[in-house]
């Protein structure tokens, strides 16, 4: 698990947990179906989804926006986690309840 990995070695504790059904528990959390990935967290009441760099979530919890939570969707490569060649430029979303989202962050070349 690379993006587990990467959170730790910022100094994130992570605890992790199979779910039976993840689609369930992204509806549940309120995940925007546009912004769906591989892996969804909950940290200190936000929902973290995809491949979120730990300096995001780092900043998620200090300035504790209104949001639901911050998302990467897809499995972009150079993100934490999909390192390799030929990284993209990707973007971290926040959203809210209401499924709206916009630009957090960007990342990559």
């Amino acid at each position: 698990m690379g993006w587990v990995v990467h959170l730790q070695e910022h100094g994130l504790k992570v605890k992790t947990t199979d779910v039976p059904n993840v689609g369930v528990l992204k509806r549940r959390s309120g995940v925007p179906p546009q912004l769906s990935s591989c892996h969804t967290a909950i940290v200190d009441g936000y929902v973290v989804e995809g491949h979120v760099p730990a300096m995001d979530v780092m900043r998620l919890l200090k300035e504790r926006p209104s949001i639901v939570g911050l998302a990467v969707p897809g499995m972009p490569q150079g993100s934490p986690g999909m390192e390799g060649p030929n990284p993209v430029e990707y973007h971290v979303y926040a959203f809210d309840e209401d499924g709206n989202f916009e630009v957090f962050a960007t990342h990559g070349p």
